[in-house]
Formats: C-alpha cells, structure tokens, sequence
C-alpha cells in the first residue's frame, strides 16, 4: 500500500524534532529511519556518504553538519529540512519518476525562473545587464508555473536574472503563499537590507546564492566598483541574522586563481556561506567575451582543485560544468531543470537562449513536451564522457542541429544571436578541451572498472 504523502510529511516531522533534541547524536539513528522511507533506489548513494560522514567526528562535512545546525535559525532550519530535503527530494522524486514514464518526456528536479530582465548592476560578459526593465513575469504567471510544477512534483525553484531582488515584494510573497516549496535566487546581494533579512526569517523558504567574483580586485573588475563591500557587507548581515547563504562563482580566464585559492575558500567560511556553486563562462550574447573563456590547463586546475577542498573543507562546493559525471552530463533540457525568461520563454538551459515554446501560450507539460525539450530527452547524454556534457560548449554541432531541426528561435530581446554565431566561439575550445577531457574522464573512469549505479548513468568507481 502506497503511503499518503501528507503521512510521510508527518512522520518526517517527528525525526525532525526528534534529531533536533540532539542533532549530532541522533543523527545516524534518523539516517537510518530515512532509509527504510527511502528504499534502495533513492539516492542510496548519497545517503551511504552521509552515514560515513556522521561516524567520524573530525571529517569536514561533519563540521559543515554541525556547524549549519548550530548556526541556522531553528525555524528556518526546520522549514528547510521540510520543504528542501522532504517535499523537493525525498517525496517529489517518485511522483516526478512516475510523470517522466507517464508522459514520456523529462519532468526537471527543479525549475529557474526569471521574474524580470532588469538589473541594477552592468557587469562585464553577463547578457542579462543589456536588456534593461523590459520584461517581467506577473506575480500571477510565476505562481501559476509554481502551481503546475507541484502537479508534477517541483517543489524546489530557483530565480535568477537581471537581479530577482528588483521583485523582491513579489517574491516574498511566492514563498508565503508556496510554504511548502524550497526558493534559491541567485544575487548580485546588492539589495540585501535588514528589512530583507527580516522578511527571510519570517518565510523561511527562500536561501540567497550571492554572486561574488574573488577578491575586490578581480570582483569589481567585472561588477563595478564598491560591488564587493556590497556584498560582503549582505553576507555578514545574514550570518548575523543565522539565515542560509551560499556563494555563486562565475569563473574566467582572468579569475579562475583567485576563486580556486585556499584564501578565497577560507573567507568564504568566514563570512558564513554553506556551499559555493562554480559557474564556467558561457560566451552567451553577440557582445559576449570570448577571451574569459578558460584554456584547457586552466579549466582542468579548476577540475583538481574544487575536488581537493571538496575533500578538506567546510563547504559544499558545486560545479556546474565539471560535475557533469556526477548527475549523468547535460542536466538542461528539463531533465533535471530548464529556464523560463521573464518574456515567458521556456528554454532548454539557462545559458542556451533558444526557445520553441512560451509559457503565455502553452502549459508548462505541453512546453516539456515541445519538438526542442524532446530533443534533449532523446539526445541526452550528448557525450559519454560527462567532463564534455554541453551540447553548445563541448558538442557545438549538437546545440546547432537540435535548434535547427526544431525550428527553435532567439529569445534574445535586445540582439538575437543565430546559433550559428554562438556555437562558432565554442568551437575551438570544444576541440583544445577535449584530448584533455578523455585524459581526465579515462583517469577517473576506466572503463574496466566502471561499474552501473542508480543515481549517475555513468557509473562509479
């Protein structure tokens, strides 16, 4: 007999409250209660680490453990342990299984949405400063997405831009009428204020994934200057305030050594981040810079160092496009996410602006279910080794078919750029980057010892 989700709900409650009275004693025994709702085929792998993390007391995830635990406001610990850990991951992953196998399409984990095209900074290479106030999402279109994307199984959604903090009256109110949703927004933090941080500790659903660039230096070369005392400040005021936090890195050709130091992780610590999501430069726009497009050297030092910290530091560190053999490759396409721009636009990535579908016109299945989203879900992975997962910046050839077999458009506003244009800077690196790619994917992943596992299709060691 299947349990109802509102029961699973209830019962995770009471772990929650039960973990709460000793978190870091308690904790193994509510793993192990988790397992028997989980079963072997959800996340058995992740949730093998964590039972290995919790029995050694000096391993660094274990004090990222107890250090988010003892330094989050309760209530908002407790509502994220709800909505992000039990109804976006725990519950939603079967219904979405069992629409993906119902409607044979991709049904993402999570759905970016775009509240607006403005932004109140300019920065170097970034698309989204050119286009200005000029196309907004309503608060009712955001919240009718939301409303289908819980019919499906999303509960988590992620903002980002222009800056979504422009709508931030909005937004708080999506977190108050959606309360049993996870939101991350991705933010320039220049609009964080105690008046801000105050609202976040009242919905308590909503975690700021704040863009920082390195040091001030190399920060404001791109931002603006006085971007980073900005932002730094809005990090101090929300450690202050034992709200959630996290960091998200745009690395470059000219940034990649500060963002990779040991200094710079350290002070993220400091000002109180729990995770760091690292971004490669995307040369996304005709007035794109190529030249912070990363050389292959640089991005395999990228490659080695995340996974060093990663293996001695206190924060979760993410990487967009060298993590790929983590989740399978290209995760776009809503495989485990799309984008929706503030014109309505469904595209397939949040860095491939080309759309065949409007969510003004379709329902958020039928833009899922669109000749351009199927061609991702036939055509995924693009590439058997996940260090080349793009289909725009390590297979150029694939985003190029896909866009023109589907009869797929620009949803630039401001200077519509032919997928011709943008997949040609992608060339030559797609070539320089892959003999070093095979190198790195043979080293980790012979093919000898590869053997099949649940949550990655490529397999693990």
């Amino acid at each position: 007999m299947k349990i109802p989700d509102s029961i699973k709900r209830f019962g995770f409650e009471k772990v929650f409250d039960y973990l709460d009275k000793d978190p870091m004693n308690n904790i193994d025994k509510v793993l192990e209660i988790i397992d028997k709702f989980a079963g072997e085929k959800l996340f058995p792998r992740q949730r093998n680490m964590f039972h290995e993390v919790v029995k050694d007391h000096d391993n660094h995830w274990y004090k990222l453990i107890e250090r988010v635990w003892t330094q989050t406001d309760p209530d908002v610990l407790k509502t994220f342990f709800s909505n992000f850990f039990v109804n976006a991951n725990l519950i939603s992953w079967e219904k979405q299984d069992e629409n993906r196998k119902k409607y044979n399409c991709n049904i993402p984990w999570t759905i970016l949405l775009d509240p607006t095209s403005a932004c109140n900074l300019k920065c170097k290479g970034c698309w989204a400063g050119e286009y200005g106030n000029k196309l907004n999402l309503t608060f009712d279109e955001i919240d009718s997405i939301i409303t289908q994307g819980k019919e499906l199984g999303v509960y988590m959604y992620v903002y980002t831009g222009g800056e979504p903090l422009v709508r931030k009256s909005d937004l708080i109110k999506l977190c108050e009428k959606h309360n049993d949703c996870a939101f991350l927004c991705f933010t320039n933090a220049t609009l964080i204020d105690e008046q801000f941080a105050q609202d976040l500790l009242r919905v308590r659903n909503f975690v700021p994934a704040i863009s920082l660039e390195g040091f001030e230096e190399a920060n404001d070369f791109r931002r603006g200057d006085g971007v980073y005392q900005k932002v730094t400040n809005a990090m101090r005021l929300l450690r202050d305030h034992h709200l959630p936090f996290g960091i998200s890195v745009c690395y470059t050709s000219k940034n990649y050594q500060d963002v990779i130091s040991e200094e710079f992780y350290d002070q993220m610590i400091e000002l109180g981040a729990y995770f760091v999501w690292y971004f490669h430069y995307m040369p996304v726009g005709n007035n794109a810079a190529p030249e912070l497009l990363l050389t292959p050297e640089q991005r395999a030092t990228m490659y080695e160092k995340v996974r060093e910290y990663r293996g001695k530091k206190e924060i979760f560190a993410m990487d967009f496009q060298n993590d790929g053999e983590y989740v399978g490759g290209c995760i776009a396409g809503g495989r485990r996410y799309l984008h929706i721009n503030a014109n309505g636009d469904a595209d397939p990535c949040v860095f491939i602006h080309y759309s065949d579908s409007n969510i003004r016109e379709k329902t958020l299945l039928e833009c899922l279910q669109s000749p351009l989203f199927m061609a991702y879900h036939d055509g995924q992975p693009f590439n058997d080794n996940h260090l080349r997962p793009c289909p725009m910046l390590e297979n150029p050839e694939l985003l190029v078919e896909m866009v023109n077999r589907t009869g797929a458009k620009s949803t630039d506003p401001e200077s519509p750029e032919s997928v011709e244009h943008l997949c040609a800077k992608c060339k030559d690196y797609a070539e320089n980057w892959k003999p070093v790619a095979e190198e790195l994917w043979e080293i980790k992943h012979p093919s000898s010892d590869c053997a099949s596992c649940e949550s990655c299709s490529v397999g693990v060691k």
